[in-house]
Order: structure tokens, then sequence, then C-alpha cells
């Protein structure tokens, strides 16, 4: 092997370790997915989750935040002009991904202008707003995902973006204390919500009166990810179990949320072991998939409409 594939075997190494060290409640790189696909998964998780970490981590000032974030846009200006030349593991696995595959490197730079926005901005006057912000921070992957594994449809684009933004949505469902009191951020919209109303409920343990609204937005959120059902029929192979395997952690976690009581509503619910079980099951088999979706749907709008 030479020096220069060394490099890189080094460098994709680097990034499945911090892939399988981060704990996540969506499945990331999973035995699910095919074992070529595992590998560049687990870049393209490494380059979100570290400019994630950038823009969410530890006690940089803005400025410092930005000018890192700075960086890995100038990374990927290299990478773009086929000229990089550092030594981040990061970057040196991202360049071969990226021309191994024919990723739309705008993608990345979508990605980075989340977390940039993260840095600059914490809170949003309407949903459209957030669901701007869902075009970037979130959509990308469910794209590059797809891109990895064959020349998407318009319409499968179409369908991941629904999935995608659902999946945002519940971890900022499932995140509204911690969001606020560690980061200062409220991704909901002011116009049904306040940062004193909210303060309020966590300083009383009690959200009653964001009960109704919330509940609406999980009946959202439901008919979102519900415009994704028929994305893997057009998908063959392991990348589609990942793709039902997202989607059912969405559900159930949307579940697990809509069967909080109206006056514990800010607990963030954590998938078991059997939870995993189950959904990996259910994932093999497009019939199983449909039917384990179709009782999600309706328990979420049974706990919803109570």
């Amino acid at each position: 092997m030479s020096e220069t594939d060394n490099k890189l075997e080094q460098a994709y190494q680097f990034c499945i370790n911090l892939a399988h060290n981060h704990y996540e409640n969506f499945p990331v790189a999973s035995l699910l997915v095919a074992k070529q696909l595992r590998r560049p998964i687990s870049v393209i998780y490494a380059f979100a989750r570290t400019a994630d970490d950038i823009a969410d981590e530890g006690d940089l000032e803005p400025a410092e935040r930005n000018q890192q974030l700075e960086q890995y846009q100038a990374a990927l200006d290299t990478i773009q002009n086929q000229s990089y030349q550092n030594s981040d593991p990061i970057f040196i696995a991202l360049e071969d991904v990226i021309n191994r595959y024919g990723l739309p490197i705008e993608l990345f730079y979508d990605l980075l202008n989340a977390f940039q926005q993260d840095v600059q901005k914490s809170r949003y006057q309407n949903m459209q707003d957030i669901f701007d912000y869902c075009r970037c921070s979130a959509n990308p992957i469910g794209r590059l995902l797809l891109y990895l594994n064959d020349k998407p449809s318009q319409q499968q684009l179409q369908q991941s973006d629904a999935l995608c933004t659902a999946l945002q949505l519940i971890n900022f469902f499932q995140d509204i204390e911690q969001d606020l009191t560690e980061n200062n951020r409220l991704y909901l919209p002011l116009q049904d919500f306040s940062d004193k109303t909210i303060t309020q409920c966590i300083t009383d343990n009690d959200t009653t009166e964001l009960a109704p609204v919330l509940r609406r937005y999980y009946i959202n959120t439901q008919q979102i990810i519900d415009q994704s059902r028929m994305l893997t029929s057009g998908i063959k192979g392991r990348l589609a179990w990942e793709i039902r395997a997202i989607t059912l952690s969405g559900l159930v976690s949307l579940k697990r949320l809509s069967q909080q009581t109206d006056n514990a509503m800010f607990s963030r619910p954590r998938l078991s072991n059997w939870h995993l079980f189950i959904i990996s099951t259910m994932s093999i088999s497009n019939y199983l998939y449909i039917k384990f979706t179709d009782k999600l749907h309706s328990q979420i709008t049974t706990y919803n409409s109570q």
C-alpha cells in the first residue's frame, strides 16, 4: 500500500470510529446498510457531526465558532477546486467520497450554512422559517444518502426531504428544554410560543399550557413523514432497509412523545435495544414496514386527539 493509500485508509478509519462512538436516536451507517456504503456514510456523518459540534459544544465565543466553520468552508472550497492539500482526516476522506460518488458539493455547503445559522440565529418567527432551516440542516443528509446509492429521481429527492424535515422536527420537539437552557435556542415559531411561556413551563415543571399546540405539531409532523412513505419503493437492497429503519425510528420517537401527558412533554424519549430490534426486523420486509407504519400513524393520531 502506498503512503497516499495508507493516509486515505487512516482517514476513513478515523471517520468510522467517530461515527460509531457517538450516540444518535437514528441509525448511522448501521448493519442494515450494504457494507460498501458504510464507509462513505461514516465520512459524511463525521463532517456533519464535527461541524455541528463547532456550532454547539464547548465555551467558544461566536466569533471563534464562525472562524472555525469558515475553515470548514475553505476546505470545501479547495475540494471543489481539486486542490485540497491539508492533513485533516475528515476532509481527506470527504474529498475521496465526493469524487468517487459524484456527490453534489453544494449539499455540504448547505450543511455548513445551517451550522453557521446556529451560531448567528436563535429564534424563528414562523414554521416556514424552521422549514427553511431544515432544508439546510437535515435535507442534505437524505439527499447525499440517495446519491451514494444511485442517481435519484426528483420525486425521490422530494420524498427524502419530507422524511428528513420530519426527523429534524422530532429532534426539536425532544430537545425543547435542552436547546433553550443550554444553547439559548428555540426551534419553535415565536408566533405560537414565547421564551417567557416556555421558561415558565420549565420553572413550573408543567407543560399543560403548551400541550395543545405541541400536539398539533406532532400531527403535522406525522403528515409530513407520511409523504415519504413510498420513498423505498424504487430503491433496492439494504439501503431501503436503512431508510425504513430511520423512518420507523422517527415514528416510534414521535409516538413516545405523543404518549406523554400534557403536563410533562419536555422529556426526551430514548429508543431501547428492544425498540431497535423491532425496528430492524420490521425494516427488512416492505410488507411488515407498511403494516407497522400504519399502526404507528394510528397510535400517534389517537394519542394527540384525546
